[in-house]
């Protein structure tokens, strides 16, 4: 068995035919003459994107597809992807081509080159390309949410993240996970950290989030991670004796 590479790069997809294709060679781009392995998670995808995806892997080696027999959303093809992924680091990515990948390198980088307890470095998207209805929602949102969790997060709706695969498995597991990383990872113990990322246009395809949409569940999930918090208990480390 070849040697498991340091970092996995985690893409989930979902009826992303037109974007998948260009955003695996960027990645691949991106990350060259790196130790890595790329994995796209396809969600029960209803177009083309697997078969793009296969027909990739000829020319991108670090290339892996998974596919969901049916579709679970963001978080769980997320952790699909981190359960099968062989490196010691993740980044993930946003599969629809608005994260830019040469920004993926930049946050590994700041993440090795902190203490041990770092787990998570964030991107903080600067020059948002949505509509100004969006980044309303996402402004009162972040705010909401880093006034009730002191995540000390700006935007956690970022996609864009690099973090150590063990410290993720040690969080408890629920949908829509991906939002609440920082205030886990802090409950957990670790450190975090946020470095400023690049925002693009989507391209191709359609959003697969409203704002109402988005408004209704991260209300339950808000209240589920205070409650994690109020349960916590830290030991301050072990210490074999």
């Amino acid at each position: 068995m070849a040697q498991a590479p340091q970092i996995s790069v985690v893409v989930p997809v979902f009826d992303e035919e037109g974007a998948a294709p260009a955003l695996a060679r960027e990645i691949a781009q991106a990350f060259a003459g790196r130790d890595y392995e790329m994995i796209f998670v396809d969600d029960a995808s209803r177009d083309g994107t697997r078969a793009a995806l296969k027909a990739l892997q000829a020319e991108i080696p670090q290339l892996r597809v998974l596919a969901h027999r049916k579709n679970s959303g963001q978080s769980r093809s997320i952790r699909t992807g981190i359960l099968a992924a062989r490196g010691e680091v993740i980044v993930t990515l946003d599969g629809d081509g608005q994260n830019d990948p040469a920004d993926g390198p930049r946050l590994v980088d700041a993440l090795l080159a902190g203490p041990p307890d770092l787990a998570l470095v964030g991107g903080e998207r600067v020059k948002r390309q949505d509509t100004r209805a969006k980044k309303i929602a996402s402004k009162l949102g972040n705010g909401v949410r880093k006034r009730l969790l002191k995540d000390t997060a700006n935007d956690t709706g970022c996609g864009l993240k690099a973090f150590r695969r063990e410290a993720f498995l040690r969080l408890p597991y629920f949908d829509h996970i991906h939002r609440y990383l920082p205030a886990l990872m802090l409950r957990e113990g670790y450190q975090t950290a946020f470095r400023p990322v690049n925002h693009r246009n989507r391209e191709t395809g359609v959003s697969k989030y409203t704002n109402l949409g988005r408004l209704w569940v991260s209300l339950s999930d808000l209240l589920g991670v205070m409650w994690l918090q109020s349960r916590a208990r830290d030991p301050q480390g072990a210490d074999e004796v």
